[in-house]
């Protein structure tokens, strides 16, 4: 359970102490997967190798894949570039951290957040700090704030009152100030006033990528999306600098200043990575084309951050080498799970990374590329916290998100929406029409969802059920059997025919008409 510890003295009326809870909870061993599913998931169509299929990339369960290919295969020199732009300090330091956690409380005006309240920010930014290994909330102090977007953010007695607070809480090492963004000019000065480190909303997101990123690919996500930080600090510390009396105006008689040098670089890093990932989609693009040549369908799974997801496919596929962990992304990298569903057919789950509301922009681009998978899917499973206070707020936000990707029309208006979590709301009944209720964690539920997913998946890969009479001595049947997933068989030997019920795809089909025409 989240525990909270005040650094605040009790009846202060400037600040007001918020305690969250959220108990971790273990999963129960499932049956494993099925042979079939195991098999595509080998092949190369959807390993947990991070992005569902690079061949040389870490699995989800942290061992190495021996399947791969040639176009899974890296020239040296790419792979030596992107080591090189992968080794970079720590963005926060390392070690044992004891935060502060002060939030901003804007009562009115354009700085409001809508359809939430402060009480339940400072839960998801506490869930924030404990994901971070070594990292504890000592005190939390939701502030009254008219003019959040002011230098200092607070008004001057205000900003006396909290410095004296923090200064005289020795326990604490660090503040995590919850805004959006915060200049560095900001940063520093509230430094200097507080004594301590301080961290805003991007910078505590992103270490938490950073620390949870496995995969080549998402790591170089996280490279990319740092770049916007390091030119802030970079021009903050270059002011510094000349402003002790260090020259920073040339260097080695180029005629340029440090600062220019130091943005030139960035830059220079930036479209290395650019390019990296570039490199990376397209190995993505191939593998997915392979992926449609099987005619395996897609199942793209989203939702806010810990909402369930990662347990949700562990349910449906019965794997147990998955792993759900009970915090904020868990899941960086797009991972692909395979399952059967009810009809026998063979399909790719894939377990994407958890939306979260007042993510900076430019940390949202630098992973859109890896939610291409989910415009490229053929059905969308959008899977809900309903126990969180704030569900209809995250559900927003997660809507919000998929729209931006652009997905085709067609499959936004087909996403299938699954209540979980129902076992810690009693009684619970989903007010929206079509809506799934299931606890992944208990089983409840799932077998209602897959045979919601097994019609939505038919109809959307373009899959259907027919009944084809073939002889006993030709190849029809054993090509049936491999192109289709047959499901049942009604031998007729005194007309030597069987009856073969089928479920095809159209491509599928018109292939099997042209090689047994009549």
């Amino acid at each position: 359970m989240w525990t909270l510890r005040a650094a605040v003295r009790p009846g202060s009326r400037l600040f007001r102490v918020v305690r969250g809870c959220g108990a971790p909870r273990g999963a129960p061993p499932l049956p494993p997967c099925p042979e079939r599913a195991l098999a595509a998931f080998r092949g190369g169509l959807g390993s947990p190798e991070g992005r569902g299929g690079g061949g040389r990339g870490p699995r989800a369960d942290g061992r190495r894949s021996r399947t791969g290919g040639k176009e899974d295969e890296e020239e040296p020199e790419d792979a030596e570039e992107e080591d090189e732009l992968l080794r970079r300090d720590p963005l926060l330091p390392a070690g044992t951290q004891r935060v502060c956690l002060v939030h901003p409380d804007v009562k009115w005006g354009p700085g409001k957040p809508q359809g939430t309240r402060a009480e339940w920010q400072v839960v998801e930014a506490q869930a924030l700090v404990h994901t971070l290994d070594g990292w504890s909330v000592v005190g939390t102090m939701v502030v009254p704030s008219k003019t959040p977007d002011r230098k200092l953010i607070f008004g001057r007695g205000t900003l006396e009152r909290l410095t004296e607070r923090i200064r005289g809480s020795p326990e604490i090492t660090a503040v995590f100030l919850n805004v959006e963004r915060m200049a560095a000019a900001t940063k520093k000065e509230l430094e200097a006033a507080w004594g301590v480190q301080v961290f805003d909303r991007f910078t505590v997101v992103l270490h938490v990528f950073r620390c949870h990123a496995r995969t080549k690919e998402a790591r170089l996500q996280v490279a990319l999306a740092e770049l916007p930080l390091l030119r802030s600090h970079l021009k903050s510390d270059v002011a510094h600098l000349g402003g002790r009396g260090g020259d920073s105006r040339h260097i080695m008689g180029s005629g340029e200043s440090f600062l220019q040098v130091q943005q030139r670089l960035l830059k220079d890093k930036e479209v290395k990575i650019r390019k990296a990932l570039d490199r990376l989609r397209r190995k993505r693009l191939l593998l997915g084309q392979q992926r449609r040549r099987r005619e395996f369908p897609v199942v793209a799974v989203v939702g806010y951050t810990n909402c369930g997801k990662t347990t949700l496919i562990k349910a449906l596929t019965g794997d147990a080498t998955i792993q759900p962990r009970d915090q904020l992304f868990a899941t960086l990298d797009v991972t692909a799970h395979a399952g059967r569903l009810p009809s026998q057919v063979t399909v790719i789950y894939m377990d994407t990374i958890g939306f979260l509301s007042q993510l900076p922009h430019s940390l949202v681009e630098s992973f859109s590329a890896t939610m291409e998978d989910v415009s490229h899917s053929d059905l969308i499973v959008h899977v809900r916290d309903v126990s969180h206070p704030e569900t209809e707020l995250q559900k927003a936000s997660v809507l919000s998100a998929l729209r931006a990707l652009r997905p085709p029309r067609p499959l936004l208006d087909r996403v299938v929406e699954v209540a979980n979590k129902v076992d810690l709301v009693p009684g619970y009944r989903p007010a929206e029409p079509g809506a799934v209720a299931v606890s992944a964690l208990l089983g409840l539920g799932l077998e209602a969802l897959k045979a919601r997913l097994d019609g939505a998946v038919l109809r959307a890969a373009g899959r259907r059920v027919l009944t084809l009479r073939v002889g006993l001595t030709g190849p029809q049947l054993s090509w049936l059997h491999q192109e289709a997933t047959v499901q049942a068989v009604d031998v007729r030997p005194e007309a030597g025919v069987a009856d073969v019920k089928v479920i095809i795809s159209d491509s599928a089909y018109g292939r099997f008409r042209k090689l047994f025409p009549g």
